[in-house]
């Protein structure tokens, strides 16, 4: 440490340990003077003060700001997804539901391209479109996905699935169907947007993995383990 720095911090600890310094000599604090934050006058250390509280008061309504906006986004998202799980809930047959599932993530999340495509399920009950074949090593490959995927689209094959063969998606998130802890796949449903942050590597999954719970929940039914 510089001879400098180390005066400075010998006032600073002195001052500090002597809170009554300039109680006791009034006439000292009020020719003190201090430059400000903005501005090129002179300002006494009251001014500063007020002026440093100002700042402080302005962060802190910034930062009380941005938590009202978290706030109202997180009670949008909570109810988008008590709707979706109602409508989930309500279907009026097990085949219905792959439907609601695809059309819940484009209307109610707003995700522009989506795909959902099973295996494993009762034969007959759901139509061709629902269960196209999907080579074995890529089922293998959802079975070992122990949480959602997101990131860019890259090479990944099951962009294929989406619309127009995934030609618009250049962020994904991948959410595997499997019943609970279950090592074993029935399903997996393809998210994509045009946005290449919308999905990134850095994004936490937790609310994706409920995502995939409540969808999986919902089409276990149609499962052959079911």
């Amino acid at each position: 440490m510089s001879e400098p720095e180390s005066q400075d911090e010998q006032v600073a600890a002195y001052l500090s340990d002597h809170p009554d310094f300039f109680e006791q000599r009034p006439e000292l604090l009020a020719s003190m003077r201090f430059s400000p934050a903005h501005g090129n006058r002179a300002i006494s250390l009251h001014e500063r003060q007020l002026e440093v509280l100002r700042d402080k008061l302005r962060h802190i309504e910034r930062r009380f700001g941005e938590l009202v906006h978290t706030g109202k986004e997180n009670d949008a998202i909570g109810e988008r997804l008590q709707r979706w799980t109602r409508d989930l809930l309500l279907a009026e047959s097990p085949e219905r539901v792959p439907g609601i599932v695809v059309d819940g993530m484009r209307s109610g999340f707003s995700v522009p391209l989506v795909a959902l495509r099973l295996w494993r399920v009762k034969p007959g009950v759901l139509s061709p479109e629902w269960t196209r074949s999907a080579p074995a090593e890529w089922i293998d490959q959802v079975d070992a996905m122990r949480m959602p995927y997101c990131g860019p689209r890259g090479d990944l094959r099951f962009a294929g699935w989406l619309p127009n063969a995934g030609a618009d998606a250049r962020s994904l998130a991948l959410l595997p169907m499997r019943h609970g802890v279950s090592p074993i796949s029935f399903g997996l449903l393809v998210l994509g947007s045009g946005d290449a942050d919308r999905f990134h590597s850095g994004m936490g999954v937790s609310f994706l993995a409920r995502i995939a719970e409540l969808a999986s929940a919902a089409l276990g039914r149609l499962a052959e383990s079911s």
